[in-house]
Order: structure tokens, then sequence, then C-alpha cells
């Protein structure tokens, strides 16, 4: 069993500008309430294509986030057909192996698994992710003294070293997950944009 998967992946959540989470560190308020979500552009699991789709994980971190103890939900492309669902689900569940496996170690828990139309539309940290009528949210990339987009390189959660992290924050984040607890109405709070490349 094996995957290929590359992409983009935006991040956001209740922390403040930057996530301490993105840099090992513990969450603004002692816990972190926000969404992984992974667009991928190019990949295959299992044989199995699965490019074009995204999968976006929301989540509750009760504490550091490197401590584990994860509460999930979890959303998947309703374009995806049920092959192409079970593939996401065994590689981004930790059970193909490889990096994947080491960020599901981090779960404690998972609430549920829904299929939504999901809308990924992010570039150079600057965009939008729309998950049905559960999330909306609206990024736009924070810029340094020269106007240039602010980076971050070789994060804890870094996977291409050489390809940057653009710091953002959105403009608008709000999201209704009962399962989890989740209710967020917040604006000007932790975004973060990259690419990723996980082989497994």
């Amino acid at each position: 069993m094996s995957y290929k998967l590359e992409g983009q992946l935006l991040e956001f959540c209740s922390c403040n500008v930057l996530c301490p989470c993105w840099l090992g560190e513990d969450p603004d308020g002692g816990h972190c309430e926000g969404f992984i979500s992974y667009n991928i552009e190019k990949g295959t699991i299992n044989d199995i294509n699965v490019s074009g789709l995204s999968i976006v994980i929301a989540t509750i971190i009760p504490g550091n986030i490197l401590k584990g103890n994860w509460r999930i939900a979890i959303f998947i492309d309703d374009r995806a057909t049920p092959e192409q669902q079970e593939a996401l689900l065994s590689a981004f569940g930790g059970k193909i192996g490889g990096p994947l496996a080491d960020i599901a170690q981090l779960i404690g828990e998972i609430v549920g698994v829904e299929r939504a139309p999901i809308t990924f539309s992010v570039k150079d940290g600057q965009g939008q992710l729309h998950i049905g009528g559960t999330v909306e949210t609206e990024v736009m990339p924070l810029q340094g003294a020269t106007g240039k987009s602010i980076t971050v390189y070789d994060s804890v959660f870094t996977s291409i070293s050489e390809s940057p992290a653009f710091v953002a924050k959105t403009s608008s984040y709000k999201a209704k997950v009962p399962a989890l607890g989740l209710d967020v109405n917040i604006k000007n709070h932790s975004a973060v944009h990259t690419h990723f490349r996980y082989q497994g």
C-alpha cells in the first residue's frame, strides 16, 4: 500500500497571527479551534487517482499540538467516488503509514465523517475556503516592510522544506460543527497557506 500526494494546504484557526502550533508552541488561549484543508492537485493512493479532490479536517486541539489528543471531524469532497473516499480516509487516517501516519497519531477522537461540497481557491495566502453550509472563510496574506508577503520556512509542519508558508489572516472565519461543539464567528485570526508533498 502506498500514496503520493501533492497540492495546497490551508490552515486557519482561533489563534492570533501567527498560530503558535506551527512553531510547536502552546496555542493562544490554551486550545486551538481550526481547520486543516488539503486540496490535492495531483495524487494517487493505492493506485487510485485522487487528483482534484479536497479533504478538510476540523480540529479542536486541547493544548500543545505535539501532545496530541486532537478531536476532529472530517469533510470529504462530495465529488469523490466511494472508492476515492475510502482511499482518502485510509491515507489521512494513518492506515498506510508514512508522514500522514505521523500526523494521524496525534488524533485522539474522530467524531464524524461527512461528504460536502468543498470550494478551495487560494493562491499565495489569499483566497477562500467554503464547505457547504458548515464553513465560510476568506484569507489574506500579511505583507512585510518591502510590500512582499511574509513567509515562513522549515516550521514544525513543513512538508516541503523549500516551499514557503504564507503567513495570512482571516478577514472572516465562520464555522459550525455541532459534533465537535465548534461554533466560530471571528476575523483577523491566524491562517497559513503552503504547498504539501506527501509520499508513503
